[in-house]
């Protein structure tokens, strides 16, 4: 049975797994992500491969991967903030030493080809993926692939209530919604804390939580409006207080059908398997 060498990579780890052409896990490894030094990086990587992997290749047919950063279209990565290099050649490193065909792109992009090609939402012709934790990022498929029309949807510019102007992460993602609070004249320590508030109906995080759900909204729409996708599909860590907010945000998008991720933590290294699978 064929197989990829999956990698599902960011800031905090690194996973490698052994995956079939049935989508079914056979072997995960998982590392710290060496930051700061390209060289180290790449030496890790490429380590973390050899634990799972060993020197049995039989059947492999390429290594895929999925990482946090700007990855052009040829598989280069021009930089990855979250793990402090740029200008990184993971596919030729990783084709040199192991021998195989090697194919990388943005995390949310091959997130985005495990929900569009197994599980329960490949049965829609067009399906836009998005994830917001750290960041925001969103990627769209069409009949099962890629269609790249930009890996950093986050750092479109969106309106905040006051009238100012933002990239969109830097208002709804988990890490920066402290700064919208702020904006309302409220403290908010953070994410995590604020759906807590918001579940046990604290009065004044009301005002920051409508203005989150309408930019939210407003993103959506923006999204409906230039692709018609006939699902989208959400997911990251803000996902995890979705009890919170997910009747409240699908009542503010009644033209656009609004789905959880069915694979969660695993999108990354099944959506890296299908991208393997699909250019080898």
């Amino acid at each position: 049975m064929k197989k990829v060498i999956s990698l599902d990579i960011g800031g905090t780890n690194t996973r490698v797994a052994l995956i079939n052409e049935k989508y079914k896990i056979e072997k995960v490894v998982i590392n710290p992500t060496l930051l700061g030094n390209k060289d180290a990086f790449l030496s890790s990587v490429g380590a973390t491969i050899d634990q799972c992997v060993g020197k049995d290749f039989k059947d492999v047919v390429a290594i895929a991967g999925g990482l946090p950063g700007r990855i052009n279209m040829s598989g280069h990565i021009d930089a990855l903030p979250n793990i402090g290099i740029e200008d990184v050649d993971l596919a030729e490193y990783l084709h040199k030493r192991f021998g195989l065909k090697t194919y990388i792109a943005n995390d949310a992009s091959v997130a985005a080809l495990s929900e569009a090609n197994v599980g329960p939402h490949k049965k829609y012709k067009s399906l836009y993926f998005i994830t917001v934790s750290t960041g925001v990022g969103g990627a769209l498929c069409i009949d099962g692939k890629l269609r790249r029309h930009s890996d950093e949807i986050g750092h479109t510019l969106f309106c905040s209530g006051h009238g100012n102007y933002h990239e969109f992460e830097h208002m709804v993602s988990g890490t920066y919604l402290p700064r919208l609070g702020k904006e309302d004249g409220i403290e908010v320590a953070s994410a995590f804390d604020f759906f807590v508030g918001v579940k046990n109906k604290i009065d004044s995080l009301m005002p920051t939580y409508w203005n989150w759900l309408d930019l939210f909204a407003r993103f959506i729409k923006s999204i409906q409006d230039a692709f018609q996708p006939e699902v989208f599909v959400l997911t990251g860590g803000v996902m995890k207080s979705a009890d919170v907010f997910w009747d409240d945000l699908r009542q503010r998008c009644p033209e656009s059908n609004l789905q959880k991720c069915h694979f969660s933590q695993e999108a990354g290294l099944i959506g890296a398997a299908v991208y393997g699978f699909q250019n080898a």
